[in-house]
């Protein structure tokens, strides 16, 4: 299961929704650019493109928390 939470806005501000696929592969397969972030307390990020996703993961969902570009993602 996936859950959009404060990035239902970020979401709908990128012209292209090409981190979608992303997300899915990463959901079903558990494929993708990930690393988990130091500073944010756990939380990880997803690399497409010049977006990224910051997420969190538990056994069966993926939170997602920000979608943005990759200079003002971390802000």
């Amino acid at each position: 299961m996936i859950l959009y939470l404060q990035a239902k806005a970020d979401i709908r501000a990128i012209p292209q929704c090409r981190f979608s696929p992303a997300i899915h592969r990463l959901a079903n397969i558990g494929m993708g650019p990930v690393k988990t972030l130091k500073a944010q307390g756990g939380e990880k990020r997803l690399r497409v493109g010049d977006f990224r996703v910051l997420f969190d993961e538990t056994e069966d969902t993926i939170t997602v928390h920000r979608v943005g570009d990759r200079r003002e993602a971390y802000r």
